[in-house]
């Protein structure tokens, strides 16, 4: 069985504090520090970009899992590689017939790379590039905002990309995002995803560490 890691969503975090978010969601036991960057023009709705990140890096060695909500990704991965993340997910919707490229530079770079499905996108359209990927992350809402509520006919959809991923043989992590609770984690978990993106679950607790311990024994 795969580690199980919770990921929570830096986008719920207090921007006017972000410093002092990262250490402490860090602290309190995640496993990476999911962050989701948006451009107004791929989703409705602006986050940040690789200088905030970049600012961020020195306050935790945390896993930087760097979420790329963006239109065409290939020109801007270089510079989020360079700000400090570890990881880079990719949309097949931004990327289509220039995903396997775009994944392929990201590798290039140092950085583990993975590419991301909407909830209306069918699993079949990554199957070609899942081998080039050290994660799959499966958007269980329309990205674009936090605090929206899960999609639960994503559930099948984690099975499949879950058999997918076991018939490579390779340690591929499984990531979902969107509209995680204690009430539906249990079911994503079993359906086959290891990696639990977690936003207002998380932030909206006063006791961050309590929360995070208890997605992960749940």
């Amino acid at each position: 069985m795969k580690q199980i890691k919770i990921a929570p969503s830096m986008l719920s975090a207090d921007f006017s504090r972000f410093g002092e978010e990262v250490v402490l969601t860090a602290e309190s036991g995640a496993d990476l520090l999911h962050l989701d960057v948006m451009d107004g023009s791929f989703v409705k709705n602006i986050s940040f970009g690789p200088k905030f990140i970049k600012e961020a890096r020195p306050y935790t060695k945390a896993v930087f899992d760097a979420h790329l909500m963006i239109v065409n990704p290939w020109n801007y991965i270089e510079r989020f590689a360079e700000a400090g993340s570890d990881i880079i997910t990719v949309h097949y919707e931004a990327c289509k017939d220039r995903l396997k490229s775009t994944l392929r530079a990201i590798k290039s770079l140092g950085v583990k790379c993975g590419a991301v499905i909407n909830p209306d996108t069918e699993v079949s359209a990554i199957k070609d590039v899942i081998e080039e990927c050290d994660m799959l992350l499966l958007m269980s809402v329309f990205p674009g905002f936090g605090g929206q509520k899960f999609i639960p006919e994503v559930l099948p959809k984690i099975e499949e990309a879950a058999r997918l991923i076991e018939s490579t043989g390779k340690g591929i992590d499984l990531e979902i995002d969107g509209g995680i609770t204690l009430e539906n984690v249990k079911a994503v978990k079993d359906a086959g995803a290891n990696v639990i993106v977690a936003g207002s679950t998380v932030f909206k607790e006063k006791d961050r560490a309590d929360i995070i311990r208890k997605l992960r024994e749940i």
